[in-house]
């Protein structure tokens, strides 16, 4: 558990890096920015079907599909069904500030996921452990700037802004902390991390890069998987 609370740490730092991003516009572009969404989309589609969902089988068995449709589900009803307006990367454009309250609940509900996705690995074995918090992490930074620029656009600091992230921050090490002494948690916890971080990478990342033209965002993508792959043999070895 402590080792599983402290990856969970590493983890909750990126968000509130993300936030701290924006306090230094001038070294970032909305065109490196996608790169990382990209990036992050493959890493996390590969980590949630090839790591995630086959393991939550062998461990829940076939009712694990079901908790993998809840986790997918809930993620789609917290972020867009009842906020209506949240997308990953900078929010460039005023939203009242019920947009942002709401944003942070139903991302405090993903970031708990992560953290109960970082501890039910670890506890499968230290490889998976691994390979689920690189996913996790790589998702952080564009989900602390998403809050942070979300509570700016709503006309409160940037104090406020960093605040926000490090709420998702402590939701990520408290869903880490329950994770073993939760029972649902300790027996489904992987199938809904496998659902909630498919929809990260699938739902909410790929069409934030989706209608650019070329094949810059797609190599970047594909690098994602790629370097899935190489990471999780590394692991291995």
């Amino acid at each position: 558990m402590i080792s599983a609370l402290f990856y969970a740490s590493i983890a909750a730092a990126g968000n509130l890096l993300g936030a701290l991003v924006l306090t230094t516009r001038a070294s970032w572009t909305r065109h490196s920015l996608e790169f990382v969404l990209a990036f992050s989309a493959g890493f996390l589609v590969a980590v949630s079907l090839a790591e995630l969902a086959p393991e939550a089988v062998i461990r829940g068995g076939a009712s694990a599909g079901l908790w993998m449709l809840g986790g997918f589900v809930l993620v789609h009803l917290t972020q867009h069904a009842l906020v209506g307006h949240f997308h990953f990367g900078e929010e460039t454009h005023q939203v009242s500030g019920q947009v942002g309250l709401s944003a942070l609940v139903g991302l405090m509900l993903h970031t708990f996921v992560d953290g109960v996705a970082i501890a039910t690995s670890f506890a499968v074995d230290g490889r998976m452990g691994f390979v689920v918090l690189a996913a996790i992490v790589l998702h952080k930074l564009p989900e602390g700037l998403a809050i942070g620029s979300l509570f700016v656009a709503s006309g409160r600091s940037v104090r406020a802004a960093i605040g926000a992230a490090a709420a998702l921050g402590l939701a990520t090490i408290v869903g880490a902390a329950l994770s073993s002494s939760v029972e649902l948690l300790a027996t489904h916890g992987l199938a809904i991390s496998a659902g909630v971080t498919l929809y990260v990478g699938g739902s909410n990342l790929i069409p934030e890069f989706q209608s650019r033209k070329g094949w810059s965002h797609n190599a970047w993508f594909f690098g994602g998987v790629a370097a899935y792959a190489l990471v999780a043999v590394l692991v291995r070895g």
